[in-house]
């Protein structure tokens, strides 16, 4: 959410924050604007509504903005309209200082009221121009001094870029419950909120704690801590090439990731596949640790949550040990039962998703170990974890996440395998076999994406409808939240799903002639009773899409409208390869619709604020 970029060095700056902002694009936003600095021209803003294009266009692709040092910044409304006015940077009342600002000052309200009574004019809706004008307010020829000032008096989460116009050869970073990170070039440094802004100029970075204040000169920088103290920082190299960050060809980031999953369950699966076990060597917990533990806690939200859905009929099955799967937004205020002997598994994309960062907290709080799914390294909640397994996904940019969610759903395979291997609770033949089974899983992935056409046919059938729902047992159900959310996320279709055996339980008062139900019929031991589902909502004339393994194939297409058949597999890979085509089914109808795939109305790719 939002998204910040830096710069200062010896080029102009201008056109290289266009640049940073346009790969930070994916993370939703409504307004962008740009902070200059030029020490003839003084302190240069330009902002806009609207997309990047409209800044671009209006800044001559940033050529009319001279100077070595600035920042950029893309906004998601959150204090005041997207207009231009609440767009960032927010400049202070004397023109001095610039600030762009991801999070929220929870007690920028009061603090508003105090710089009123000083005389300070605002001109925005934002709780972001507090933070300029009370720098300013605290401002006495020292930037870093007002820093250490303002942080003492601002509450809630927050990542801070700053600029003085009294000090050019100098830009500042503020890092606090919201990820920023430097990147280090010879005659250059920048800050950014993602390493994907910096990638085209430098693969070496290093990450802010919360708490941390960064000074960056064109030759330098130093990273100090709450008490202005220096420290040291592990400067890190990134290792993905710049070419995993651009569309290569395709026409959304969304398809592309679609296609890149074979590739990105192989690298997340096979080295840890070694002579015919599983091997985590990021996992440190011993079988007798294991055999302490009372239950697991999955934490996570959105896409990662259904993520737990699933994991929690694999790991029950595997395991014997009781899953508790919980929204992150819901777990700090539910009263959770934690203890030393809980195990808190939290998922995470992002690994800086400020709901599953502050319930990991909690559950820390509270006695548990805690163990991360993460696809960035060096994220906050990849560093604050006591084991963290990282998906090795690559960049994901769509806001819709697909090979995230298949690479996560592979490690929660992995973990299952090998702690049920430790624990003795899955019998060696069948530990082989399924270890053999995940060994297959890109390739059949692989041959659902080698033919699209059929899915894509269905699409432009049912691409009009206005309400659809997802209907499954078991596994099915759980792999079906998934897949409704897909559709409802890029195309704005109504989508639900739902425990088939709920549906006369009140759900089937929804169906009538012509909704669009996509029955899910994977899991063999219930395909009998997912049919008499299907039969009950035909006979209230809905449209039915099946989906099912080729083992049922012929029968399932003798009850529904159109069939699609996945390969055959172990039932607890199913979601793996059912997900898939529900992907490109919710991809195709968006594409169908008009609306804009990558970047879907009102989302974002990180959630960083409540």
């Amino acid at each position: 959410m939002c998204g910040i970029v830096g710069y200062i060095g010896t080029e102009e700056a201008a056109p290289i924050l266009l640049e940073g902002l346009r790969r930070l694009e994916y993370r939703g936003y409504d307004s962008a604007g740009l902070a200059v600095l030029d020490p003839e021209q003084g302190l240069q803003v330009a902002k806009a509504k609207g997309r990047l294009q409209v800044l671009a266009d209006l800044t001559g692709q940033g050529q009319k903005l001279t100077g070595h040092m600035g920042l950029g910044h893309t906004r998601w409304a959150t204090h005041g309209a997207p207009n231009d006015v609440n767009s960032h940077p927010q400049v202070s009342q004397s023109g001095r200082i610039a600030v762009v600002h991801n999070g929220i000052i929870e007690n920028y309200a009061r603090l508003k009221e105090f710089l009123e009574s000083k005389g300070i004019a605002f001109v925005s809706e934002t709780d972001t121009e507090v933070v300029a004008q009370l720098l300013d307010y605290y401002y006495e020829g020292d930037l870093l001094d007002a820093v250490g000032k303002v942080l003492h008096r601002i509450e809630g989460a927050y990542a801070l870029g700053i600029v003085c116009a009294d000090e050019p050869d100098r830009l500042v970073a503020v890092r606090k419950d919201s990820p920023l990170i430097l990147g280090y070039g010879a005659n250059f440094h920048m800050l950014a909120s993602d390493v994907t802004a910096v990638i085209q100029h430098t693969r070496e970075v290093c990450y802010l704690e919360d708490g941390e204040v960064a000074v960056l000169t064109a030759y330098g920088a130093q990273v100090y801590n709450s008490l202005l103290q220096p420290v040291e920082k592990e400067i890190s190299h990134v290792d993905w090439e710049i070419s995993a960050a651009e569309k290569g060809g395709y026409e959304h980031f969304m398809f592309k990731e679609i296609m890149e999953q074979p590739k990105a369950l192989r690298d997340t699966i096979f080295p840890r596949l070694r002579d015919g076990e599983v091997v985590l060597d990021e996992v440190s917990l011993t079988r007798e640790e294991l055999e302490r533990l009372d239950r697991l806690y999955v934490i996570a939200c959105g896409s990662s949550y259904h993520v737990g859905v699933a994991a929690k009929y694999t790991l029950e099955r595997l395991l014997r040990i009781p899953v508790e799967v919980t929204l992150a937004s819901e777990f700090r205020y539910c009263d959770p039962i934690v203890t030393r002997r809980t195990l808190a598994v939290v998922i995470s994309q992002s690994g800086e998703t400020i709901d599953t960062l502050a319930a990991m907290r909690e559950a820390r709080r509270l006695g548990a170990r805690l163990l991360s799914i993460v696809n960035v390294v060096g994220s906050t909640i990849a560093r604050e974890s006591d084991d963290v397994i990282y998906t090795w996904a690559g960049p994901e940019i769509a806001v819709a996440t697909t090979k995230a969610y298949s690479t996560q759903l592979a490690v929660i395979y992995l973990l299952g395998l090998r702690f049920a291997h430790l624990l003795g609770t899955v019998g060696e033949e069948e530990y082989a076999g399924m270890v053999a089974q995940l060994r297959q899983l890109p390739a059949k992935v692989e041959e659902i994406l080698s033919d699209t056409e059929k899915i894509q046919y269905y699409a432009s059938i049912y691409f009009n409808h206005d309400s659809v729902f997802y209907i499954g047992r078991n596994i099915d159900y759980a792999v079906g939240l998934e897949g409704s959310l897909k559709l409802k996320e890029i195309s704005y279709i109504h989508s639900e799903a739902y425990a088939a055996g709920e549906l006369k339980h009140g759900t089937i008062s929804l169906i009538e002639d012509g909704t669009l139900v996509v029955a899910l019929a994977s899991w063999g031991d219930l395909f009998d009773k997912l049919m008499s589902n299907v039969k009950e909502v035909k006979a209230r004339g809905a449209d039915v899409v099946g989906i099912t393994t080729r083992s049922h194939g012929a029968e399932l297409a003798k009850s529904v409208d159109s069939a699609i058949q996945i390969p055959d597999t172990h039932p607890m890979f199913l979601p793996s390869l059912e997900v898939v085509p529900m992907q490109l089914f919710a991809y195709y109808v968006a594409l169908m619709r008009g609306c804009d795939i990558d970047k879907p109305r009102n989302l974002a790719k990180s959630v960083t604020v409540e």
